[in-house]
């Protein structure tokens, strides 16, 4: 296969930044374009913090990539002189039966992750801000941490500028069409030739390839921030958490260290049946789950939030995002519908993209994640 050299990556969010920086480092013209700038608020990066998990509730192919993730998060911070991730540990909480539970245990023992399985009491003595109902398990996740979004994806799209990648910002690409050598990407500025693109826009990908085989539906997402009202709530380190099923949330302290941010799973999330008009205000009703979670689970934070925001995500049927050629376009790779759990893996996404625009090909173990095939779980 004919290695390209020009390389358009179409939106510098999440993993567009990532992408362009491990392109630029192994050489590639990168030419990208983002109708905002990195770091905007409009996608899926914003709220301050995204949690690092090295295990998966669901499907344990994700942990080498995880693995692949987290040393590159090393090389990002240590390249830039940037503090991007903090770590922490991260706490996993849920119905000891269920089978998310049942397989993040499994899959931490036989990738020997270094974790920590908690009763109550012991949760009680170190972790105090939690309840565990009955029937409940807590997995300390060591090697968990804390990410800081916005400064991640800024730190990753300078960091590809300073090694010769060009960005254009505030440029929406209308169009990214087969061409012969390449592909032709047209913005309002003109048409530029490339000879591969990488598509990772985001809520914007139905948009822009309607055609995709498997559909990314478009969500709304909501999170509250919430002050303690107890002096000594983060006492112990205060870890970011996941609740599984039946709860499905997330929380985070605040970088500040003032207030916690709480999130919800996929059921919670509203529509959007068009990127460009987010409904951005919550309103008082949106909030009763909050209430709900933190009475039940969290009874030492106050239920009145100082702060809520709307984002978006893009989700799959199985959850799993698409990640790979566009089917029968060699030269247009995809990487979308992450489903709310892509943060943490996006310099990972980033090489693997390098990857398959300058080689064609990827020893990393994404072939489950093909857009042909990302639909089956």
């Amino acid at each position: 296969m004919r290695i390209p050299k020009r390389v358009a990556v179409i939106g510098a969010g999440s993993m567009g930044s990532q992408a362009m920086w491990r392109l630029a480092a192994r050489g590639a013209e990168v030419i990208s374009y983002d109708r905002y700038a990195p770091g905007h608020d409009r996608g899926a990066a914003g709220g301050e913090s995204r949690i690092f998990r090295a295990a998966h509730l669901s499907e344990p192919r994700y942990i080498p990539l995880l693995r692949l993730a987290d040393g590159l998060w090393e090389q990002l911070q240590a390249e830039t002189g940037r503090t991007l991730r903090r770590r922490s540990g991260c706490l996993v909480l849920g119905e000891t039966a269920s089978p998310a539970m049942r397989q993040l245990l499994s899959s931490s023992a036989t990738h020997r992750l270094d974790h920590e399985v908690l009763d109550r009491e012991e949760l009680a003595r170190r972790y105090p801000q939690h309840r565990l109902p009955d029937g409940h398990t807590a997995i300390l996740d060591r090697e968990g941490a804390v990410i800081r979004p916005e400064a991640s994806v800024q730190a990753a799209a300078t960091r590809a500028e300073q090694l010769g990648a060009r960005l254009h910002r505030y440029t929406p690409v209308r169009e990214i069409a087969p061409a012969a050598g390449g592909v032709q990407i047209v913005t309002d500025q003109g048409t530029d030739h490339v000879d591969a693109a990488v598509v990772t826009v985001g809520p914007w990908i139905n948009t822009l390839l309607p055609n995709l085989p498997r559909t990314v539906d478009v969500r709304r997402v909501v999170c509250s921030w919430h002050l303690p009202t107890r002096h000594d709530w983060f006492a112990g380190g205060a870890p970011p958490f996941v609740r599984a099923t039946p709860h499905d949330c997330f929380g985070l302290p605040s970088p500040d260290g003032v207030s916690v941010k709480l999130g919800l799973s996929f059921a919670r999330h509203l529509p959007v049946p068009e990127p460009e008009r987010l409904d951005r205000t919550v309103r008082p009703e949106e909030l009763g789950i909050f209430r709900e979670l933190i009475a039940e689970l969290m009874p030492d934070l106050n239920p009145d939030p100082i702060r809520v925001s709307a984002y978006m995500e893009g989700y799959t049927a199985s959850g799993n995002p698409l990640v790979g050629h566009l089917p029968g376009e060699d030269d247009i790779i995809v990487m979308a519908g992450f489903s709310g759990s892509g943060f943490k893996l996006s310099p990972a996404m980033g090489e693997i993209a390098a990857d398959l625009a300058l080689d064609g090909t990827t020893d990393h173990p994404v072939g489950f994640l093909a857009p042909a095939e990302a639909g089956a779980v």
